[in-house]
C-alpha cells in the first residue's frame, strides 16, 4: 500500500507470534528496506513503513523466505485471523485458528478487511477488536460463532467449528455481503442455521499471559533500538497484540517502558495520504486532560480504533470534528474546529 512516508507492507504473524530470530530479522528488514518504524495494527498485524519503489520485491522475497508472508498471493490475502494472545498450544483458540490457516483456500473471495477473530478462552478478550466473524465462549463454556454487529450467536458443534466459519463467510459473499465490506454493515437475515440466542460469556479478568507486556506508544516500535535491546536480552518469542502492545515470551531482561498514553491515534498528515489532520501531537498534548479513551484519526476511516472512544476527534478538510461516545467519522458535537479549539475545549490550551 502506499503512504506518505513510502509504501507500506503488512506482516501477518501465524497466531500473532515470531520466534527471537524471525523477530530480528523483521527488524533488519525494516531498517535495510524501510525506513525502521514497525506499526502494531489493531489487528495485531504489523506494518514495515517507508518501502522504497525499488526495494518492496526484495523486501516480499526475504519475508516470503522466512515464512512470514505466504508465496501464493491470493491465500496470504485471505489470511486475516486475529487468535486471542493468550493462546497455548492445543487449546481450542490455537485449534481453531490453525485449522482456518490450513483450509484458507475454502473461504470464498472476501472484502480486504473482513476478518475472523477467535477468541476461545475462558472469558472474551477481543471484544473490542475487528472481526466479522467471532468464536467465543458461553458462560456455560460452550462454543458459540456470532456474527459482529448481532448481539447472539450460535453454539458450535465440537471439532466442526471451521466448517461453519467457511459456511457462514460463502454465506456473506453470495447473500451480497461484500457490498457492505463489513458484517456489521450487512443487513440481509443471517442463515436459520446461524441465528443462535447465545451470548458470549461476560468479559472478566484476562488470561494469565505467556509473557511480558510491552506497552508500545500508539504500536509504534522503533526497529534500530528493538533490535539492539532484542540482541542484548535472549526472549524465546514475541506476541503481537490488537491492544498496542506486545507480549514479550521466555526470561529476558529488557526493560519494560512506561505504559503509553491512554489514546489511540493513527500515523495522521503528512504520513497518511488519506488523512487530513496531523494527530499523535495532538493526542499527547490532549490526553490528560481527558477523562475515559481518546481517539484522534485523520480521517472517518477510524484505522487505529474500531471500538467506540469516550471522546474521537476526527479529521475533515484540515480540521477536526469532536464527538463523544462515538467512532471515528460520527456524527459531530462540534464541527470544523482548528487545534487551538479542540485544546480550549478540554482546557488544555
Amino acid at each position: 500500500m502506499t503512504a506518505d512516508d513510502g509504501l507500506l507492507v503488512r506482516v501477518r504473524p501465524r497466531m500473532g507470534r515470531l520466534d527471537r530470530d524471525a523477530m530480528l530479522a523483521l527488524c533488519e528488514l525494516a531498517i535495510a528496506q524501510g525506513n525502521g518504524q514497525i506499526d502494531v495494527t489493531n489487528r495485531a498485524n504489523l506494518q514495515i513503513r517507508g518501502v522504497s519503489e525499488g526495494g518492496w520485491q526484495m523486501l516480499i522475497a526475504a519475508l516470503v523466505a522466512l515464512g512470514l508472508v505466504d508465496p501464493d498471493p491470493a491465500r496470504e490475502a485471505r489470511r486475516m485471523t486475529l487468535a486471542a494472545p493468550c493462546w497455548r498450544p492445543g487449546d481450542d483458540t490455537y485449534r481453531i485458528a490453525t485449522e482456518l490457516d490450513r483450509r484458507l483456500g475454502e473461504l470464498p473471495a472476501l472484502p480486504g478487511k473482513f476478518g475472523f477473530a477467535i477468541d476461545a478462552g475462558p472469558a472474551p478478550m477481543l471484544a473490542e477488536a475487528p472481526g466479522d466473524l467471532r468464536v467465543e465462549r458461553t458462560a456455560a463454556g460452550r462454543l458459540l460463532l456470532r456474527a459482529d454487529g448481532r448481539a447472539t450467536g450460535v453454539l458450535l458443534t465440537p471439532g466442526h467449528e471451521v466448517d461453519a466459519l467457511i459456511a457462514l463467510a460463502k454465506w456473506f459473499v453470495v447473500s451480497g455481503g461484500s457490498a457492505a465490506k463489513r458484517m456489521a454493515r450487512h443487513a440481509a437475515p443471517l442463515p436459520d442455521w446461524a441465528k443462535g440466542t447465545e451470548r458470549p460469556a461476560p468479559a472478566g479478568p484476562l488470561a494469565e499471559m505467556p509473557g511480558t507486556s510491552w506497552p508500545l506508544a500508539f504500536g509504534r516500535i522503533d526497529a534500530p533500538s528493538f533490535h539492539a535491546m532484542l540482541r542484548r536480552s535472549t526472549p524465546t518469542g514475541v506476541r503481537t497484540t490488537p491492544w498496542r502492545a506486545l507480549l514479550i515470551e521466555g526470561d529476558h531482561d529488557l526493560p519494560v517502558p512506561d505504559a503509553p498514553v491512554a489514546a489511540d491515534a493513527c500515523v495522521g498528515a503528512p504520513a497518511c495520504p488519506q488523512a487530513s489532520v496531523a494527530t499523535r501531537a495532538l493526542a499527547l498534548r490532549l490526553a490528560p486532560f481527558v477523562a475515559g479513551r481518546l481517539h484522534v484519526s485523520g480521517c472517518a476511516k477510524g484505522c487505529a480504533r474500531a471500538a467506540p472512544a469516550a471522546v474521537v476527534l476526527t479529521g475533515r478538510e484540515g480540521r477536526y470534528d469532536l464527538a463523544f461516545d462515538a467512532c471515528a467519522g460520527a456524527t459531530p458535537a462540534r464541527a470544523a474546529l482548528d487545534p487551538a479549539a479542540v485544546l480550549q475545549h478540554f482546557g488544555a490550551s
